[in-house]
């Protein structure tokens, strides 16, 4: 009984030991599987992994880091600084100031005669078919009316004849007749003045019509609501030349007060007077259009600039002091304040905010480094696609078919490899810029064009391999069995391949990357709005930027280096992971 227990138990430990021979079988087959070699010799080399990680980093901090950022692409960060800026000017009137009463008309070119006229000592004058006369009110100030014809005259040897009378009174025929003889510029005839104006060999009866004003005082009004008519600044001129301290205009009574030869308007109404308007010799004006100046502000300046100050206080509408700062050149000022401005946050420093500061736009750099890897990657590998596409299916059947074929193909990979690749990438940039071309359309075009002059050196890899292995054994097999031809080579030729394509294409991505950093650093790559590494180190076009604002590109320059360097180690991983010399 006992020899029958050690006989089952000698049989159980020998099943045991061969279930163990057997797993451990299993696992040895397993370790020397190709994808498993593959695998072990990949993770041994430390660079390898050093570039995946990196990659993986590279990944996440474009694709994830611009969904998790809290800012857009483009989003232009605003701020407000104080800043001094013109607000005001001032100078000392030297030319006449124009009033054109309600409903007359006064052009530039009759501005222009007018002078002309006060100059050579005459009274009327002719613009564009328009007599006009001038009534001097004043010193400096004149009455500017449109003559309005009533009959004309000829003079024939000495005789006087009025030409078409017809309607006209015999009384005023006559009056023109002796003014013509006497030479008389203006007579009065019941309460009415007419103006006698010599055009050449006949005179014209007029009568008057007022048309502007003219003088060097400027006026203000203490309103914005307030508009000066014609008939308050005449009225008010006519006060100032007669010395009078009242006067009525539009039916209102106003006074004036005089402050060391500024005089103030007050409307009266009743008992109350109310700051109606301002005349002085100043021309003071706002720089924005929509900013109106109110007279405590002008009297305020000009008593500051008659006293020689450089700068005075006026409190604003809130009740917080502004310094107003006053700059002579002649007699012009120009009155500067310290304003808040709005500004775009340009090349701002790194902070709590913007981890990398801003850009020369306001934008932040670091959510456009992540949007630019975006762009960077996706070029790299889409035009890597394009070119094993082409590579693999030119090159192939180069490859499989030979002679005429083979021939033709390698000729045509002969001149794409004849091609300039970059003055062509730059000729075809320039070409896109002058056409406009919408910048999300342009970066497709990028990527066409990089891929299909890059398949070249793929498809001569492909058709070298496939040359060697056409004529193996497992290819003849294929043959006897009838399999079509493209199931022959891409089925069974092209993964033979595989391995020598995956190092080329991995190697490559860090070339692409770097040739559409080039381009958008030359400016006919990634166009703004949208960022590119390339372009965002673009934005570094001058020596200051670059010594001063160091946080705009040295954080992409590191990106691309840290990019092209790492799908190089992976690249050379694969390859000695590939290579069936290398020790297990």
């Amino acid at each position: 009984m006992s020899d029958l227990n050690i006989t089952q138990t000698t049989i159980a430990d020998d099943a045991n030991q061969n279930k163990q021979n057997i797993v451990h079988e299993d696992e040895r087959v397993k370790v020397l599987s190709p994808s498993m070699l593959v695998f072990k010799r990949f993770i041994r080399n430390k660079l390898a992994i050093v570039g995946t990680v990196i990659i993986a980093i590279m990944f996440l901090f474009s694709f994830v880091g611009g969904i998790v950022s809290p800012y857009d692409e483009s989003q232009v960060f605003m701020g407000y600084e104080s800043m001094s800026k013109d607000f005001a000017s001032m100078t000392l009137n030297s030319d006449y100031r124009y009033t054109v009463k309600e409903g007359s008309e006064f052009p530039s070119s009759a501005k222009a005669e007018f002078i002309l006229a006060l100059n050579n000592g005459k009274t009327t004058f002719s613009s564009m078919g328009t007599n006009y006369s001038i009534i001097e009110a004043g010193e400096d100030v004149y009455q500017i009316g449109v003559m309005e014809p009533v009959v004309k005259a000829s003079v024939v040897k000495g005789m006087v004849n009025v030409l078409n009378a017809d309607g006209v009174a015999a009384e005023l025929t006559e009056a023109f007749k002796t003014a013509i003889s006497e030479k008389t510029e203006t007579f009065t005839l019941n309460g009415v003045t007419y103006f006698v104006v010599n055009e050449g060999k006949e005179y014209s009866l007029n009568t008057l019509t007022e048309a502007a004003l003219a003088s060097y005082n400027v006026f203000d009004a203490y309103s914005a609501d307030i508009t000066l008519s014609y008939e308050f600044k005449y009225a008010a001129e006519l006060a100032k030349i007669n010395g009078e301290t009242s006067f009525m205009a539009d039916g209102m009574n106003y006074v004036v007060e005089d402050n060391n030869g500024i005089e103030t308007i007050y409307l009266v109404n009743g008992s109350e007077k109310t700051e109606y308007a301002l005349m002085s010799d100043y021309v003071i004006r706002a720089m924005d259009d929509d900013v109106f100046l109110d007279i405590d502000f002008k009297l305020a300046l000009q008593n500051a600039v008659e006293e020689n100050q450089s700068s005075i206080t006026i409190p604003d509408e809130e009740g917080n002091d502004v310094i107003y700062t006053i700059e002579r050149k002649n007699e012009q000022y120009t009155i500067k304040a310290d304003t808040m401005t709005q500004v775009i946050k340009v090349y701002e420093a790194p902070s709590k905010e913007h981890w990398l500061g801003t850009d020369a736009n306001g934008m932040d750099i670091l959510t456009r480094l992540m949007y630019g890897g975006r762009i960077s990657l996706m070029i790299g590998f889409i035009v890597v696609v394009i070119e094993v596409a082409l590579g693999i299916v030119l090159g192939g059947i180069a490859g499989y078919f030979g002679g005429f074929v083979d021939g033709l193909i390698m000729r045509i990979v002969d001149i794409f490899y004849c091609i300039p690749t970059m003055p062509i990438l730059i000729i075809l940039g320039a070409v896109m810029d002058q056409n406009k071309t919408d910048p999300q359309l342009r970066i497709y075009f990028l990527m066409l064009i990089m891929g299909v002059l890059g398949w070249p050196g793929i498809a001569r890899l492909v058709r070298g391999q496939i040359l060697s292995l056409r004529e193996q054994e497992f290819m003849t097999a294929t043959e006897a069995l009838g399999i079509s031809v493209p199931r022959r080579i891409f089925k069974h030729l092209i993964p033979n391949v595989i391995p020598q394509l995956i190092v080329m294409a991995t190697m490559g991505l860090g070339s692409i990357i770097l040739t559409e950093s080039t381009l958008s650093f030359l400016g006919i790559g990634v166009k703004f709005p949208y960022a590119s590494w390339g372009n965002i180190i673009s934005s570094v076009s001058n020596v200051y930027v670059m010594t001063n604002y160091w946080f705009v590109w040295i954080p992409a320059g590191f990106c691309i280096l840290f990019t092209v360097l790492a799908f190089n180690f992976i690249g050379d991983g694969l390859r000695d992971a590939f290579d069936p010399k290398m020790k297990r």
